[in-house]
């Protein structure tokens, strides 16, 4: 790395327009941790919406920031693969999981198709009174005026549970897949709940993966049922993958956890965090709860849960006015795409009753569109239908404690004060 890059190492702390562009790399964790990259995007979408980073600790990329940008390589697919990861970050050496995710057709296609009977509508529809039904023991189960972390009692926990379902998996054991979910997206660290990549590779491999084979054992013997394990058993293009191909088995139960987990968590808290940063939009919501059906889809595009996806290039190509070379790896950051101006009237408002609510980049878009966005939709509607009528206020008490990922855009503490009808 050169001595200028050196010098903006960490951008956190800077002013955004302090720095040359050039030097710009904005996959650095602290950015997102400290709530501070929102400024650096709009200098990028203004200035140069299709940026290079020439040094990161993930190797050269491009950024797309604007919502046009975005859409274009992500319906795409024949000039920009989604292989051989989804993230800026590579694929570890000795841990190359594949996902159906990070997989183009058509093998993508053909994975995804076996679990997509989780989310039909007439599965969604079964879920629904259930997880209504685990939405109120939860809330019920809240103290009045005591100082809570919204996050732990209530993000995770129902969020936990609903993959309990989604998976048939032990209910008395739910806990260990959100601490699956978090090992496979943690950045190691001292405060990190994993240490090194070779820890969340024993943890991932010696638990996790041995966890569902048992599980995938039981369940291949048995009539099929509408639980993941059980369609992934029983399905054509994934029965036989615990054995032939036991990384993409491991990467696949990855995608699936991560994906039931992460947006719905983080969409619970953020959207909580939002109704008190704007306070006349919670207003708007007391007084008129049917609101809600547009601001579940307000809330997924003002957190943006998954700050970014990454593709590569399959040949030459230009985005903007920028000349991109085959296997250059592109960055479409979501969270910007979200807060363009161009795209998004008032981008940066909070608005629950917004006449296009799903105008927005969270789920992403063509084949690789998120296949739980309506499940993912419906749990946050019944979490707020349920709110709404027990309390009259979920007060945030304190400054929310941020996830120190350039991926997962999360809140990890939420100190809250619930308010009675």
């Amino acid at each position: 790395m050169s001595a200028i890059i050196n010098e903006y190492t960490h951008m956190t702390g800077h002013d955004p327009y302090s720095i040359p562009l050039e030097d710009y790399d904005v996959s650095q964790r602290e950015l997102y941790r400290t709530d501070v990259i929102w400024g650096f995007f709009d200098r990028m979408r203004k200035e140069e919406p299709v940026h290079y980073c020439k040094d990161s600790e993930f190797g050269p990329y491009w950024s797309l920031t604007k919502y046009k940008d975005i859409m274009s390589v992500e319906t795409n697919n024949k000039l920009f693969s989604s292989e051989p990861a989804i993230s800026v970050q590579d694929p570890l050496e000795n841990f190359d999981i594949k996902t159906f995710i990070a997989m183009d057709e058509p093998g993508h296609g053909f994975q995804r198709r076996t679990v997509q009977g989780v989310v039909a509508p007439s599965n969604l529809a079964r879920l629904e009174p259930i997880i209504r039904d685990r939405i109120g023991t939860i809330l019920d189960a809240l103290p009045m005026g005591e100082t809570i972390n919204w996050v732990e009692k209530v993000s995770i926990e129902l969020t936990t549970q609903m993959l309990a379902i989604l998976f048939d998996f032990p209910f008395e054991q739910r806990h260990k897949l959100t601490f699956w979910s978090d090992v496979a997206t943690a950045v190691p660290g001292p405060d990190s709940i994993i240490k090194n990549d070779d820890e969340r590779i024993e943890i991932m491999l010696g638990e996790c993966m041995p966890a569902f084979i048992e599980l995938w054992n039981e369940r291949v013997n048995l009539p099929p049922k509408d639980d993941l394990i059980s369609m992934m058993a029983h399905g054509e293009a994934t029965k036989d993958m615990p054995f032939n191909d036991p990384m993409g088995f491991m990467g696949n139960l990855i995608l699936l956890i991560v994906g039931g987990n992460d947006t719905t968590r983080n969409s619970i808290s953020g959207g909580t965090l939002a109704l008190n940063q704007f306070p006349d939009q919670y207003q708007k919501l007391r007084e008129n709860p049917d609101l809600i059906q547009t601001m579940v889809p307000e809330i997924i595009r003002f957190v943006t849960p998954l700050s970014h996806m990454r593709r590569t290039a399959l040949a030459d190509t230009v985005i903007g006015d920028k000349n991109i070379k085959k296997g250059d790896k592109i960055v479409m950051w979501y969270m910007s795409g979200n807060r363009d101006e161009e795209a998004i009237e008032n981008p940066y408002d909070f608005i629950i009753d917004r006449a296009r609510p799903r105008q927005h980049l969270s789920f992403g878009f063509g084949v690789h569109r998120c296949m739980g966005n309506r499940l993912a939709e419906m749990q946050l509607r019944l979490v707020w239908e349920e709110i709404v009528k027990r309390f009259s206020l979920v007060e945030v008490v304190g400054k929310p404690v941020r996830t120190d990922s350039m991926f997962i855009h999360g809140i990890t503490e939420l100190p809250v004060r619930l308010h009675a009808l």
